[in-house]
């Protein structure tokens, strides 16, 4: 009869090594750097040649819009960064920047999207654990319950943030007047409103769209 070698763990020294290699191993989430946290989303409409157009225009301003609505315009030292890394990269495609007044083929506009999400939290169970955090004998009443007649709830309130540039064809736009998206980048993340990230981040948008090319 021929024997398998091998090694068999008990079940308790099998928990203790997982919870060994697991407390040697980082947590990745928690060492990422801001440009690693980071993510970059782009779609267009394919059925567009992006090299037929040759000018475009961008808004010299950056809209908040906050829940869906636009909040305000603002000219930032940041929203000047983020504006003057979109005219580069366009500039380095071959398309030509020209005043909105002067029939531009693009128009492109960035935007500040704020979304907040409110919910409510209950503690059904939290007074069932009355001895770890009140001291019924502190009162003088030994080996009484904590009760409460209500429940315990907690309303929370979540805000993020992402930066938006969209790029719509004015070159085309139809009898119902009607103006048309075909691109939009997307960008969520750590710090994402930083002038100092401004550049490599509108990059990295341009670097996934090589489309984005006029031809001369």
């Amino acid at each position: 009869m021929k024997r398998k070698s091998g090694m068999k763990l008990s079940i308790a020294t099998a928990g203790l090594l997982l919870l060994v290699l697991n407390s040697c191993t980082k947590d990745p989430i928690k060492n990422l750097s801001d440009d690693e946290s980071r993510i970059y989303i782009t779609n267009y409409d394919s059925t567009i040649q992006f090299g037929a157009f040759k000018t475009f225009s961008i808004s010299d301003s950056v809209a908040v819009i906050s829940d869906g609505k636009l909040k305000e315009k603002t000219q930032t030292n940041a929203d000047a960064a983020l504006i003057s890394a979109v005219k580069d990269n366009m500039q380095q495609r071959g398309y030509q920047l020209v005043d909105k007044n002067n029939n531009p083929d693009l128009g492109i506009s960035v935007n500040k999207i704020i979304s907040t999400q409110t919910g409510v939290m209950s503690y059904p169970s939290y007074w069932g654990y009355y001895n770890t955090f009140w001291d019924p004998y502190y009162w003088g009443y030994g080996g009484y319950d904590y009760y409460f007649p209500y429940s315990t709830y907690a309303v929370y309130q979540i805000k993020e943030g992402a930066l938006s540039i969209d790029m719509v064809d004015l070159k085309d736009v139809n009898a119902n007047k009607e103006i048309k998206g075909i691109w939009n980048g997307l960008i969520r993340g750590e710090a994402i409103f930083n002038s100092a990230n401004a550049a490599n981040q509108i990059k990295a948008l341009f670097d996934q769209s090589p489309y984005l090319k006029s031809v001369n």
